[in-house]
Parts: structure tokens; sequence; C-alpha cells
């Protein structure tokens, strides 16, 4: 499994803590109806109503013209709502646990759940990470609990949280959505953060790691941001006050801890080892949308020029190589390992953290049409329709491509298309490859979540690019 961040221990026994992380079953019934009214309990950190913005229009985030509200990149004819509805399904069935079914699963655990989870953070629930056999397996494994398979996925990582309230807000799943905040809401106000800690133990108070992840970061508080909107559209302004105000404290401590104030690139999480002279950054950390929707509900930052920044560096990373992107890569532009020892192997290769770059990246094109995202996309569509040549079901889906054959050879070992890259791969046609992206999207339609202890990092992400590819990634009104 990837993992966001590694601990290497030191000879004289601390540690250093680092950023950084990152196979198909029957269908299920539809999810339940979410409950018809959701209780959103009092911010902890602050009683004060945080104004909700009136303005219908986004403040303009790119050099570009903004698109009007409505207006979508077009999808595949193949595309249709229901399929990402059941992969959203069959996912949760899986991989979404309540803190209450939680309890007896891991009742030694149990008994001190409310040290972090009292009345007001409840209800809660978690996305649950795969089974760790690594450096890990001691942080995440409950020896006691009756459930075998379920000894080693006691740990929960930050990214999972992001995701998995995206997933909740785009498929209408209020009580899930509301629980994943919760959890947020709970660790955060037990730890003293104001950003999510990026891996922690179930619904217990042993976190494995405080500093956070900027991509979950990022994630949570765009989920957030959404939300509050479908709520003041709704004419629910108390619920919008209180999820934007809790997305500002993330935006807020995002621009102070995790955004390099040199370069506005940024940073993998807000710990000071990322932030050394000459950082290594993660371009899949890069989410276009979360920036456009801060510089909507934040004007005291700049959040556009972040925006520009971040795409301006995403351009160079790519017109250096092979038009793919490294996994990591330093100020200069060029493949670099990462100070936590995670991708030594793997750094220079477009792999298991660059593989969420399209998502990212196509998501941006499809709500706004941003000419930089075209050609991004496009160079990757071009790159991987010539490999595979026009066919997306073709092996060459599944080699993991070196950025530059100078640096390191591609990894063309794998023996099946992990479901995760035929959605990445599917999702480069959406800026102008019709044809590419009405096969590929019939080709990840008949796919499902693997439901294995394993499979958390493919499951999740099949079900968010069948979420975007089929449509689901709705705007709410005023954004």
């Amino acid at each position: 499994m990837f993992c966001k961040k590694i601990l290497l221990p030191v000879l004289v026994g601390s540690a250093f803590f680092f950023g950084a992380c990152g196979d198909d079953a029957a269908p299920s019934a539809p999810n339940p109806t979410p409950s018809s009214t959701v209780i959103i309990p009092a911010l902890s950190s602050s009683s004060v109503i945080i104004p909700v913005p009136t303005s219908s229009t986004p403040v303009p985030a790119s050099s570009a013209a903004p698109t009007p509200v409505g207006i979508y990149a077009p999808l595949a004819p193949t595309a249709a709502p229901q399929y990402a509805m059941n992969h959203y399904a069959v996912w949760k069935s899986y991989h979404y646990v309540t803190e209450e079914t939680e309890m007896a699963t891991y009742p030694d655990l149990a008994t001190e759940f409310d040290m972090v989870f009292p009345a007001s953070f409840m209800p809660a629930a978690r996305v649950i990470w795969s089974s760790q056999t690594g450096y890990y397996k001691n942080s995440c494994m409950d020896k006691n609990t009756t459930v075998p398979n379920m000894k080693t996925r006691a740990c929960t990582v930050s990214e999972g949280i992001g995701y998995g309230m995206l997933l909740a807000y785009f498929n209408g799943d209020e009580e899930a959505f509301l629980r994943l905040w919760n959890y947020t809401r709970g660790f955060r106000a037990y730890t003293g953060r104001r950003l999510m800690p990026w891996i922690t133990k179930s619904f217990h108070w042993d976190v494995a790691d405080e500093t956070s992840a900027t991509d979950a970061d990022e994630d949570i508080a765009t989920a957030l941001i959404l939300m509050s909107f479908k709520k003041l559209s709704a004419g629910d302004v108390a619920s919008a006050n209180a999820y934007l105000a809790d997305a500002l404290t993330f935006v807020n401590a995002i621009w102070e801890l995790e955004v390099n104030p040199s370069n506005l690139l940024i940073y993998s999480g807000d710990d000071d080892s990322w932030k050394k002279s000459n950082p290594v950054y993660n371009l899949s950390y890069f989410s276009p949308v979360a920036l456009r929707l801060f510089a909507l509900v934040d004007a005291a930052h700049d959040w556009t020029g972040v925006l520009n920044a971040m795409y301006a560096y995403m351009q160079k990373v790519q017109d250096a190589g092979t038009s793919v992107f490294p996994d990591w890569s330093n100020d200069a532009g060029m493949a670099a390992k990462p100070s936590n020892g995670s991708a030594d192997l793997t750094y220079w290769q477009f792999n298991k953290e660059s593989v969420r770059i399209p998502w990212r990246i196509a998501w941006d094109y499809y709500w706004y049409q941003d000419p930089r995202a075209a050609a991004i996309l496009t160079k990757l569509n071009t790159f991987i329709s010539t490999k595979a040549s026009g066919n997306p079901d073709d092996m060459a889906l599944a080699v993991n491509y070196s950025w530059n054959l100078s640096v390191g050879k591609d990894y063309a070992e794998n023996t099946v298309v992990p479901p995760q890259w035929y959605g990445a791969w599917c999702a480069t046609g959406i800026a102008g490859n019709s044809t590419w992206l009405s096969a590929c999207t019939a080709g990840l339609n008949a796919k499902l979540p693997s439901l294995t202890v394993q499979s958390y990092f493919a499951d999740i992400l099949l079900s968010m690019y069948s979420g975007l590819l089929n449509g689901l990634f709705v705007r709410p009104a005023g954004i």
C-alpha cells in the first residue's frame, strides 16, 4: 500500500516525520437515502458566524475570463451517473465504517473512543486504510479484534477522508459527509491542530502521526466549501455558515503552513522537513479547483497566484520530460527523491503519486475549461494514445512510464491495468479526444471496486474517476 508519510528511525532512537503517499466485484444495492434531517454540531472553535459570500460569480483564478456557471466540458456519450453511483455504493459498503460499527470491531479500543469523540463530534465515520504489513503495521494493528481481516486495518489516512467527503458530497450522501467531517473535527480538536493529522487509529486517541498532508487538507476544505454553497442555495444559512467557517480554518492554515512564500508552490505538508532549501514537490497535490474555490471565499490571500504558479511549474516539469510526470520533482522542475525515503526506486516515474494528476486537472477542465489544463491533458493523451495505438484497453496503460529515460527506466512488469490507472488515462481524453474518452468511459463503467484488504487506494480512485467521467461532479449554485 502507498503511504503519505514514512517514519524513518534514526540512530539516536528518535524519528523524522515526513509527508507524502499514496485492483473487481458484484454490484450492490443503491446507496441508502441519507437521513432527512442532518444536525450540524456547534463548532468548538468559535460561535462566530462567518458571512457566506453572496456573489454568484467566482473571483477569476486565471488570466482567462471565468466560465459562466453551468458550462461544462463535454463527457462521453457512454457516461451515465448511475455507474458512478453504483461504484460509490459498492466502495462504501466495504471501505467506510461508522463509529458505532467500529465499537464492535475493536472493543478494546472502543472503551476510549469518547476521548476524541464526545457527543459534540458525533455521529462520526472513517474510511479504512489498507491492511499494513510494513512500517505502520504496529501502529495500525489491533490483535484483540475478533474480525481477522481488520487486525491491521485500524488506521485511516487523511487523504481517504478528503476523498470520502468529496464522494459523499457528489453522491448526495449528507449523512456520510457529516460523519466524515466530524471525524476530522474530533481529531483536530484532540490534537489541537487546525489541519487534519495524516494518519489516525480508528476513533482512538493513539494518533500515529499528527503532521498533515496537503492534498487531504485541500480536499477536505473543498468539500466543505461545496457543501456550504449547497446549503446556502437550499436556504439553510446556519449550516452553510458552519461548513464555511470550518473550511476557512483549513484555508487559512494551508496558506500559513503549506504554501511556499518564496514561489507560491504547494508544499507536501505542514512539517518543516518539506520546507528545507530546494524542497521536493508532489504535483498530485495540486488541486486547481480547490485553489479557485479558496480564492472565492478568501480574498485575504493570493490563491490565484498559487494557481498560476502551480500551473506554470506543472507545465515546466511536463515539458522537460517525456510528457508524463515524475512522482516527485524539485524547484528546478527535475525529478528528485523525496527525503522520506518513500520513492527512492520510483521517484522519476508516473507512478503511485502521479496517478491522481489526471483527475485533478480533468476536473478543472470539466468545470472551467482552462487552456492550461487542456494543454497538459492533451499532451498526456497524445503520449498514451500513441503508445496504445488508440486502444484504451491496450496493456500500454499498465506501464509506469519514466519522466525521463536518462534518469530511470519505465516499469513495465504489471500484468494488468489497475483500475485507478485505467481511470487516469481515460480522463486525459476529456480535453479533445472524444473517441478515446467514449471507449474508455465504457470500459471504466464495466469495472467494480475489488473490495480487498489491500484495495483501499485503487477502489477509492476508481470511484473518484467514475464520478467525474460520469457527470456526478455538479457545481452548486454560486460556484
